[in-house]
C-alpha cells in the first residue's frame, strides 16, 4: 500500500539509510528453511551468473556483494534494471515448460552466493504451505518492481528516468544530514547513462540542469539531493513504498 512520500525536513531527520533486502517477503524463519536447501558459490568480479536465454531453473540469495541484472535491447544498448547486494533473493521460475531468463546477472564486486535449485524449492513448498505463500509474495513484490522500473524508462522521458534512479539510489545508499541526501554509491555518468538507457553526454547535460534548479550537488563523484520535491515532480513521483523504489 502506497504511503506519503516524507518532505525534506522529514527526510533529513532520519538516520542513515540502510539497503531494503528483498527477502524481507519471508518470516526468519522461512528464509532459514530456505537457507538450508542452498548450496554455495564464489565468484569473483565481473562473472556472469546467468545469462539472458539461460534456462531458469535456480534461484540465487548473495550472502555478500552485490549484483547487477541487465537487459540488452535491439540496439545492443545496456540497461541496467537493477543492483542487488547482501540479502537479497534473485532469479527467475516460472510453471512453464523449459523456462528461459530474461535478463543477465553479473557481479560486480566478489561475491558468496547461496543457489537453490528448483526441485528442491518445489519439495519445500510442497511441505510448508506458509513458505509457498511467503514466496508468491516475494515473486509478486519482484514483479512490480521490474515493472516500476520499466516504467521509469518509458513514461516520463530521460529526465524523468534519471530523476527516479537518483531517488532509488538516495533510498539504497543515502545518508540524509542537514544538507540533504548524500548517495554514498559513486557512479561515472556513463554507468548513470545505463541505468536509463542514454548516452553519457546527455547524462551530463541533465545533471547540469538539476544542479541549475538546486535540485543536486556534486563533489568528488558523490550527489547529494538537496531537493526531493523537484525529483519527484519530474518523474510524477506516484509515492511509491520504499521497498519498491529501490535500485
Amino acid at each position: 500500500m502506497d504511503k506519503e512520500v516524507p518532505s525534506m525536513e522529514a527526510v533529513r531527520a532520519l538516520p542513515k539509510a540502510c539497503h531494503v533486502r528483498n527477502s524481507f517477503c519471508f518470516s526468519s524463519g522461512n528464509l532459514d528453511k530456505l537457507k538450508q536447501i542452498m548450496y554455495t558459490h564464489k565468484y569473483n568480479t565481473d562473472t556472469a551468473i546467468f545469462h539472458e536465454g539461460d534456462h531458469a531453473d535456480k534461484l540465487f540469495f548473495l550472502h555478500s556483494g552485490r549484483v547487477k541484472v541487465t537487459k540488452f535491447s535491439e540496439e545492443g544498448k545496456e540497461y541496467i534494471m537493477s543492483l542487488y547486494h547482501a540479502g537479497d533473493l534473485l532469479g527467475q521460475l516460472e510453471p512453464f515448460q523449459d523456462p528461459k531468463h530474461q535478463f543477465s546477472a553479473l557481479t560486480v564486486e566478489k561475491c558468496e552466493i547461496g543457489i537453490i535449485q528448483k526441485d528442491d524449492l518445489e519439495i519445500l513448498l510442497w511441505q510448508y504451505g506458509d513458505l509457498a505463500i511467503e514466496f508468491m509474495n516475494w515473486m509478486g513484490y519482484m514483479q512490480r518492481l521490474t515493472q516500476t522500473r520499466m516504467r521509469d524508462l518509458m513514461m516520463y522521458g530521460k529526465p524523468g528516468a534519471l530523476c527516479s534512479t537518483l531517488i532509488r539510489l538516495s533510498n539504497s545508499y543515502g545518508s540524509p544530514d542537514k544538507n540533504g541526501v548524500h548517495i554514498s554509491l559513486k557512479l561515472t555518468n556513463t554507468e548513470l547513462g545505463d541505468y536509463i538507457g542514454c548516452a553519457r553526454e546527455s547524462v551530463n547535460r541533465m545533471l547540469s540542469d538539476l544542479k541549475k534548479a538546486g535540485a543536486i550537488s556534486m563533489h568528488d563523484g558523490i550527489i547529494t539531493i538537496k531537493n526531493l520535491e523537484y525529483l519527484q515532480s519530474i518523474c510524477k513521483c506516484e509515492q511509491c513504498p520504499k521497498e519498491l523504489c529501490r535500485i
